[in-house]
């Protein structure tokens, strides 16, 4: 579940206005809300939860914490007002204590017993400023600095006030306050030379000095990509470099390596990406990462961390190590010159080891605990964590399951507890449910030591119960409004109002509330609303504003009990079924607030075919246009199976249906096989199914030249009387060649032949422009939807009703539904349609002028 918290700088000078004439601050709440939009395309933003830190004064700053949902984050967001010093290093320590407020209680961090990098909270804070001097209320700051001390207990177990899966991300406004007449600067946006940039990379982030409106949407798309689930790790190289590598990926003694030089890869800040597992949704891991120093029951107190471990790799190559059911985690390194130099190396067969220093009792460096080895497609660099000096286990575990056979005997048993003196004592655990997991014995023993003293366990129990009430008294300030200044009141006595007494309202109130008379309906003033009534069901009936229970007459103590009980308990509904108004009267500010309406939805299931392009949800937008350019209907995207549900013109429920069944030759129906497949049939007011051509062409859904031709040459055999002319037959088919009969005969469908044509349906204008019109809606669903199967846009072309140049107007409009939705393959074969269309109009034109001459 990430975590997005969002610093806004409140100072005074988030006031100033730019060239478009908005503040600062206002391009701020902006950008925080097209981030929100952005992010929210990914399905993953579900569990996303935000949190709202100003400028202010802790613990006022905190505006919306870890128990605020995302209204109360939108509301607050739209009431910041800039005002104030820029407390740029204070406000940072509070988002950064408020992101560590369940740690300790939670044992995320896992101090003294290793870090996994499985244990995590992947925190994104973002942080909008102008980038103006820091300003406090001893003067002005030219460094950026974080209090040391924090109310948060446990804080000095970290030498930093950040932790490895929080990183810190800086926009930087420089808008200018004149409109620029120098060309906009394009490709990426440049880190900022502000205070703030080098408190960015530490945490692994970077700064974005944004110029114009353009550069900052620019940001803010690649910020919403930099959610990750990962951790940041210092790689530090220890020893030689490696010997160069010739062409062919084999080194090359004879080519000097420059050891002494500082490479950029020999020393890189960047994140290792944590995925989630698939099954869960959260990461799984079996092995910590070392820590610095070796557990002894004899320290006093636990020895700082860094936030981010540093890791030392070796460059000698090594053979990468595994066997069968022995567990291991990989990782896969964010791109970096370190990851740009093992690739350029070419050796996807050889490793890396890594050691943490001082993780070993007997040895300075450490033992290896994993390594670095390239994919074999040499796309990405990956980090292998073993166990701890993987390299005497794991051949150990080798000959217990092929040599002992699961029965060691003594001297392998000394080899092994010989490395276990090696391993670190919050290794054990690990270990052994590893051997569990791979069948072995039990080898360790049950009685595990974690290797920290009495006094050091005791010490972070009493640091855990400390962090809850501290924690309960940050949450309980959330929200609340910094005291006001006291100064000197001055009373006002120069004002020659009339008081509030002598008010007519005030002593109308006054004697309703003493008795004196109640107020009716009747008394209202019917001169403001000239032409208006109020209407009484029952003229003797006084309105009901009972101030004291012994008013109520006992004749009416029960109807008015219920009606008490029903406005409390909000119970009552007028009509069955009636929904409450409250569900329809959301506040303008709440309707864009999908993030609570997403919690409440169930987790979606896995798609059937992953190959397929994600939907994504379109809410607030019915058109919107993904990657390739391509809209999409919000009506249509939800909508599973076929579309059939709407009774139109035509259909066995309309009158006009009963007059179809007349007089009809019963064949099989050659679109049984669709129904099975889920594809139905146009059911436009008098349908057609497709020439045989087109129901048999390509699977691609493409038709071919040929059955073009066939089609346009139906268009252009309807006659005047709405029958078609079959060319190369002396058949007369009616407006219908295919039509389905009852419900109870579903199975059959009838084809009107020459010799049941007497009671053909002859279709009235109304009638054609009924199904005209029903027409064009399908066409505009189908050039919509994805794929290039375009069987049902020409069915549909050929139900069209009227004269060519009604059919070839609807050619012409879905050419340009094409275009909108970018068919282009679909475009190309209705422009050959139209081209016949013309062809044939011509030809018909002709023929008549030479039938006139003729006569």
């Amino acid at each position: 579940m990430p975590i997005l918290l969002f610093l806004i700088d409140t100072s005074a000078s988030m006031n100033q206005r730019t060239d478009l004439g908005t503040s600062y601050l206002d391009i701020a709440k902006g950008a925080v809300e097209l981030f929100l939009k952005l992010r929210s395309r990914d399905p993953a933003s579900r569990g996303d939860r935000y949190m709202l830190v100003t400028y202010d004064e802790p613990p006022y700053c905190i505006k919306a914490g870890w128990k605020e949902n995302h209204a109360t984050f939108m509301s607050e967001l739209k009431n910041l007002q800039a005002s104030g010093l820029t407390t740029l290093g204070q406000a940072l320590r509070s988002s950064f204590d408020l992101l560590n407020l369940n740690r300790l209680i939670s044992g995320i961090d896992n101090y003294g017993q290793g870090r996994n990098p499985f244990f995590l909270e992947p925190s994104i804070l973002i942080t909008i400023t102008d980038g103006n001097k820091l300003t406090s209320t001893a003067g002005v700051q030219e460094e950026l600095h974080l209090p040391l001390n924090s109310p948060l207990p446990g804080s000095e177990l970290t030498k930093e006030p950040f932790r490895w899966d929080q990183r810190l991300f800086a926009l930087v406004l420089r808008l200018p306050g004149l409109a620029s007449t120098e060309p906009e600067h394009l490709g990426s946006v440049p880190t900022d030379e502000s205070a703030i940039t080098q408190m960015c990379e530490v945490t692994g982030g970077r700064s974005y000095c944004v110029r114009t409106q353009r550069m900052l949407n620019q940001c803010l798309e690649s910020l919403v990509q930099k959610i990750q689930s990962g951790v940041v790790i210092n790689f530090e190289k220890t020893g030689p470099d490696p010997l160069p590598v010739g062409e062919d990926g084999l080194t090359d003694s004879s080519r000097p390596s420059n050891s002494f030089a500082a490479q950029p890869w020999h020393s890189c800040h960047k994140l290792i990406y944590v995925r989630p597992n698939s099954k869960t949704g959260v990461p799984v891991g079996h092995w910590p990462i070392p820590e610095s120093f070796w557990p002894d029951q004899n320290l006093p107190s636990l020895p700082p961390r860094t936030s981010h471990p540093v890791v030392r790799f070796s460059c000698v190559d090594c053979e990468p190590m595994v066997i069968d059911k022995l567990p291991f985690d990989k990782y896969e390194l964010e791109p970096s010159p370190l990851t740009q130099y093992i690739l350029e190396r070419k050796s996807p067969h050889t490793c890396w080891q890594v050691f943490v220093t001082s993780s070993g009792k007997y040895n300075e460096l450490g033992y290896p605990f994993g390594y670095l080895k390239a994919s074999t497609t040499l796309t990405c660099v990956n980090l292998f964590v073993m166990p701890y000096n993987y390299p005497v286990l794991l051949p150990l575990l080798d000959d217990l399951f092929k040599v002992h056979k699961l029965k060691p005997n003594l001297k392998w048993r000394q080899a092994f507890d010989s490395y276990l003196k090696t391993l670190p004592p919050y290794y054990l655990l690990p270990l052994k449910k590893a051997l569990r997991m791979m069948g072995a014995p039990n080898l360790i023993s049950d009685n595990l030591d974690c290797g920290l003293s009495y006094s050091v366990i005791s010490y972070l129990k009493k640091l855990s119960q400390q962090t809850k009430l501290e924690s309960e008294r940050i949450l309980a300030s959330v929200g609340k409004k910094p005291p006001q200044e006291i100064g000197i009141k001055v009373k006002n006595h120069s004002g020659g109002g009339v008081s509030f007494t002598h008010s007519k309202n005030f002593r109308k109130l006054l004697k309703e509330i003493i008795g004196e008379s109640a107020p009716r309906l009747t008394e209202l003033n019917t001169k403001e609303f000239a032409g208006f009534q109020v209407g009484l069901l029952n003229k003797d009936l006084k309105p009901q504003t009972y101030r004291n229970a012994y008013d109520i007459p006992r004749r009416g103590l029960l109807d008015q009990l219920t009606r008490m009980r029903s406005n409390l308990l909000k119970t009552h509904k007028f009509i069955v079924g009636q929904d409450e108004d409250s569900l329809h009267s959301v506040p303008v500010a709440q309707m864009g607030n999908y993030q609570e309406y997403l919690k409440t939805l169930a987790s979606p299931l896995r798609e059937i075919d992953p190959d397929q392009p994600k939907r994504l949800h379109t809410f607030g937008n019915p058109f919107k246009q993904d990657k390739k350019g391509m809209m999409i209907d919000e009506a249509d995207e939800f909508v599973a199976g076929p579309q059939n549900k709407v009774k139109r013109p035509g259909e066995p429920n309309s009158p006009l249906s009963s007059k179809r069944r007349r007089n009809v030759t019963i064949i099989p129906d050659v679109h049984e096989e669709k129904r099975e497949n889920g594809q139905i049939p146009p059911d436009g007011f008098l349908s057609k199914s497709a020439p045989p051509e087109l129901m048999n062409m390509a699977g691609d859904g493409i038709p071919h030249h040929h059955q073009l031709d066939s089609l346009s040459d139906d268009f252009t055999s309807l006659r005047k009387d709405g029958l078609i002319h079959k060319p190369g037959t002396h058949a007369l088919l009616g407006g219908s060649k295919h039509c389905s009969v009852s419900v109870d005969d579903r199975k059959a469908s009838v084809t009107p032949t020459l010799g049941t044509v007497p009671n053909t349906l002859q279709i009235t204008p109304a009638m054609a422009q009924g199904i005209n019109a029903d027409i064009k809606h399908q066409l505009m669903k189908e050039v919509r939807k994805f794929g290039r199967k375009y069987e049902r846009i020409f069915i549909l072309l050929e139900e069209v009703q009227g004269s060519l140049a009604v059919k070839k107007q609807f050619v012409e409009f879905t050419i340009k539904e094409a275009a909108r939705f970018k068919r282009r393959v679909l475009i190309q074969y209705l422009e050959k349609v139209l081209e016949k269309i013309d062809s044939h109009h011509h030809l018909n034109n002709v023929n008549h002028i030479n039938r006139r001459a003729s006569c």
